[in-house]
């Protein structure tokens, strides 16, 4: 395992990035990134019947198509996305929750606790999610990635994933609306040291090393990143790929 930690916060590199990994690669990793403000859609949803168009664009929250299905997630610099790409295991269930064992045992670490929910979502004990999960499978290859509230702007969230008008799809693949709430929020609540999104970040980076008894995080190679980079403006750049429903 490898653990690869962009340096980028445009939305549309890293799900380039995660593409690239997942069809070019054949190791397995674990991405970090975090993105500015932006709404990420499932490849099988209505762009329309999702994300409030207007909200968006006046406060220039950019909205992308993603490469696995599932709902739409609001994405800022207080939320941390985590992404496992790995070979297939013959005879393993893929669409398990296992991925999210290391997830659950860092956060503990970090004395927060969690529960994995139904749809492989992350819970606190009061009854609010803090990650939703999404999958990608291929003949070989098997990709789950995840959101990490942290520190996000809860209002925006809200607002940007609250369309105005919801227009009937028929293959197209609803969202289900869940309460959410920040880890900050939890910390603030028991009293406790509270870091800033970055320093938690960086300790939740720090944790993962430790449970894959790993010396440091790996960053990005030149040549990865022209490849990306093509990736990104022929795809995740490409309105027609973004509003393709």
């Amino acid at each position: 395992m490898q653990i690869i930690r962009s340096t980028s916060p445009s939305p549309t590199f890293n799900l380039a990035a995660e593409e690239y990994f997942f069809s070019e690669r054949q190791d397995d990793l674990l991405f970090l990134y975090v993105n500015e403000s932006s709404v990420i859609i499932g490849c099988n949803q209505a762009i329309r019947n999702e994300v409030d168009l207007v909200f968006c664009a006046e406060n220039n929250i950019q909205i992308v198509r993603r490469m696995s299905g599932g709902g739409a997630v609001y994405h800022d610099f207080g939320n941390l996305n985590y992404c496992f790409i790995k070979n297939k295991i013959p005879g393993e269930f893929p669409l398990g929750g296992e991925f999210l064992k290391p997830i659950v045992q860092v956060l503990q670490d970090l004395n927060i606790d969690v529960q994995i929910g139904k749809r492989k979502d992350l819970w606190l004990p009061g009854g609010h999610k803090i990650s939703g999960t999404a999958s990608h499978i291929g003949k070989t290859r098997e990709l789950h990635h995840g959101t990490l509230l942290y520190d996000c702007n809860l209002e925006n969230l809200q607002k940007s994933l609250s369309p105005k008008i919801v227009e009937p799809f028929k293959k197209a693949i609803a969202s289900v609306p869940s309460p959410v709430k920040n880890i900050r929020a939890l910390l603030i609540e028991q009293s406790v040291n509270v870091p800033d999104s970055q320093t938690f970040f960086e300790s939740f980076a720090q944790k993962l090393l430790e449970f894959y008894n790993l010396e440091s995080v790996s960053f990005l190679l030149e040549v990865d990143i022209v490849e990306i980079q093509k990736l990104q403006r022929g795809k995740y750049e490409d309105s027609e790929w973004t509003r393709k429903k």
